[in-house]
């Protein structure tokens, strides 16, 4: 039934999550400005000093897949082959970010970030599953 009040699709602990890029167009903050923030000091100054936007060829290393990317996603694939790039000090927030940044934005349910975040799916689902939506991470709901 389409129409229904979105309340009712709750999000649950099978819900997949991902980085809604639609709600950054309409928020008031800078995207580019929160990516940079995900990136190694060395790689942030330098890009920082920057807005041309160079294309370059990217190889996955799993897939051998070629992507074409920026400088900037170049520089976020290789912030994500950091060990440290998810870590305990890390916010949530920052760190739910930084594994759709890795992954390429694949959606996972909250049993699946708690994975790669090592913090509680219930509390996954509590930040996100919620009203508020931080960084435009939100939940793909079925609209049947």
């Amino acid at each position: 039934m389409s129409g229904r009040p979105s309340f009712l699709n709750k999000p649950t602990l099978e819900t997949k999550f991902h980085i809604d890029y639609s709600w950054w167009e309409k928020s008031s903050e800078d995207l580019r400005t929160y990516l940079l923030s995900h990136l190694l000091p060395e790689q942030r100054e330098r890009l920082s000093q920057t807005t041309e936007a160079r294309r370059v060829d990217y190889i996955d290393p799993e897939t051998g897949e070629v992507f074409e990317l920026d400088e900037l996603g170049l520089a976020i694939q290789i912030a994500a082959d950091d060990p440290d790039f998810i870590n305990p000090q890390t916010s949530l927030v920052d760190s739910v970010f930084r594994v759709f940044l890795a992954n390429g934005n694949l959606p996972l349910n909250p049993h699946e970030l708690e994975e790669e975040t090592e913090r509680a799916a219930a509390t996954i689902l509590k930040t996100f599953g919620g009203t508020t939506i931080y960084k435009g991470i939100r939940p793909i709901l079925n609209k049947d």
